[in-house]
């Protein structure tokens, strides 16, 4: 009898399932999923910031950019050598405590020239790591640093697993405030250790539809990747919040210099002058964006004031056109990759639009991000659009534009090679004071913007939109991370 019971019940629920169905919790709308949950590896913005939840590392950026302890304190004995000491009880998701063993596990394997790791030029001032006890290690360096503790946000990761070849770009073991519960193709759960509340990411890459779900109750958030008018959309929708803050995201046009064509300083110059970038923020972005002149925005200690930069100017473009041998009867030609967001499709078709009336031909190629990142990683391109993500202290420098750093031993991924630009990096290193440091790096980036490996563009404002009644205020970040999702609330449902 109370087995005919039992059948009578699994029938009952066949719809549901005869077992538990998996919590969704907050529903979290999302352009992209991470490639790779290594964070010894991963480059991308996603992974990023989906790894900064599973992982720790030794520092941690406040909202003020400032580095402060995560999984461990520290103390400068000397200027070349950094002490950190482990808080008492941090565990990995199978349990095991964080040792120093386990920090200098993840970081000789960033050290190590096989492993191709694109955060190894960053700590390469490494020179060695001592173990003090179970829970000390010293930092020694090539050089005093007064950044150094800046660049050890790296999570760890542990030792045994690294031994043991685990596979942590699919199966993450971190000591972060979530853990990996289940992922498919379309959607990734995570679980808040405090708690035991459900993350789920979904998966939903066109803007117009993760809005539609939104509004339908299918998700609760969503961060970012949403044209301008959609955001006007959305505030204007009852049951709907949005929140926005100035952000510090770098978006800019990247030129591969080993190609004939873009290598020549002039062609880049003039792409520079025929875009008009105050014309797209004023009437695409409608304000939520602020013009860029170097990596990080005006109000950091590092920035630069866009007065100085790029102006618009297509007489300019066309004279410089006419210097490298193009015009009527030869215009230029070019090929740009984006990825296939439809903003980003846009944002390329008005500016190859400018381009065009400065005689520049522009073929635009968009791809699935993971494809048209992985072209740009390996250099094939000649002209490419993207963002940087929480860039923060001046070691972008070297791993973005040194001769040193062109992958895999870093992202120089246009090949940019410019001798008084890496002696004006290693003559920054050298300084053992910040403020004397300030100097090399305002040369730099003028000499950056003589050069234009890059062209700066933009800091695209950050702005989030939920449902107040299915979950608690959600201010997005400065840069973009997910860092509020830690004390998230689910209300409602």
């Amino acid at each position: 009898m109370r087995r005919l019971f039992l059948l009578l019940v699994c029938l009952a629920t066949t719809l549901a399932g005869c077992s538990e169905q998996p919590r969704e919790g907050i529903r979290f709308g999302v352009q992209q999923l991470p490639l790779n949950f290594d964070p010894r590896q991963a480059t991308d913005a996603a992974s990023e910031r989906v790894n900064h939840l599973l992982y720790r590392g030794l520092v941690r950026f406040d909202e003020t950019r400032l580095p402060q302890p995560d999984l461990a304190t520290w103390q400068r004995p000397e200027p070349r050598r950094y002490r950190f000491t482990l808080e008492a009880d941090s565990r990995f998701d199978d349990g095991s405590a964080v040792t120093v063993r386990d920090v200098l596990a993840t970081y000789d394997a960033i050290l190590d020239p096989e492993n191709n790791s694109p955060h190894r030029s960053t700590l390469s001032i490494i020179e060695e790591m001592r173990p003090v006890d179970g829970s000390t290690i010293d930092f020694l360096l090539a050089r005093a640093d007064p950044y150094f503790p800046s660049y050890l946000v790296t999570g760890i990761l542990p030792a045994e697993r690294i031994a043991n070849g685990h596979d942590f770009s699919s199966k993450p073991i971190g000591s972060g405030p979530f853990r990996l519960k289940e992922r498919d193709a379309g959607r990734l759960l995570l679980e808040r250790k405090s708690d035991g509340e459900i993350l789920s990411l979904l998966l939903v890459k066109e803007p117009s539809v993760r809005v539609l779900k939104l509004l339908r109750g299918e998700i609760d958030l969503l961060q970012g990747d949403l044209p301008p008018s959609l955001v006007d959309y959305l505030s204007a929708q009852e049951g709907v919040r949005v929140r926005t803050a100035h952000g510090s995201n770098y978006t800019y046009l990247g030129f591969n210099l080993e190609d004939p064509v873009t290598g020549d300083v002039r062609i880049r110059r003039a792409i520079a002058h025929a875009i008009d970038r105050e014309a797209i923020i004023r009437h695409v972005f409608k304000g939520r964006a602020r013009k860029a002149a170097g990596l990080f925005p005006p109000e950091h200690a590092l920035g630069i004031a866009d007065e100085t930069a790029i102006r618009f100017d297509p007489q300019q473009a066309m004279a410089l056109l006419r210097e490298a041998g193009y015009g009527p009867s030869r215009p230029l030609e070019l090929t740009w990759k984006t990825s296939s967001d439809p903003f980003r499709l846009r944002l390329a078709t008005i500016m190859q639009q400018q381009l065009a009336d400065a005689g520049i031909r522009v073929t635009i190629k968009s791809h699935d991000f993971g494809t048209f990142f992985g072209d740009i990683k390996s250099g094939n391109f000649q002209l490419y659009s993207l963002t940087w993500v929480g860039l923060k202290t001046p070691d972008s420098f070297r791993y973005i534009f040194h001769s040193g750093s062109i992958p895999p031993n870093g992202a120089n991924r246009g090949r940019y090679r410019s001798s008084p630009v890496d002696r004006l990096i290693e003559s920054a290193e050298k300084e053992v004071d910040i403020d004397a440091q300030v100097p090399f790096y305002q040369r730099l980036q003028r000499q950056l913007l003589q050069d234009l490996p890059y062209i700066p563009l933009w800091y695209e404002d950050q702005m989030a939109a939920y449902r107040p009644g299915a979950v608690s205020d959600y201010v997005p970040r400065q840069d973009g991370n997910y860092d509020g999702l830690t004390g998230l609330a689910r209300v409602g449902r």
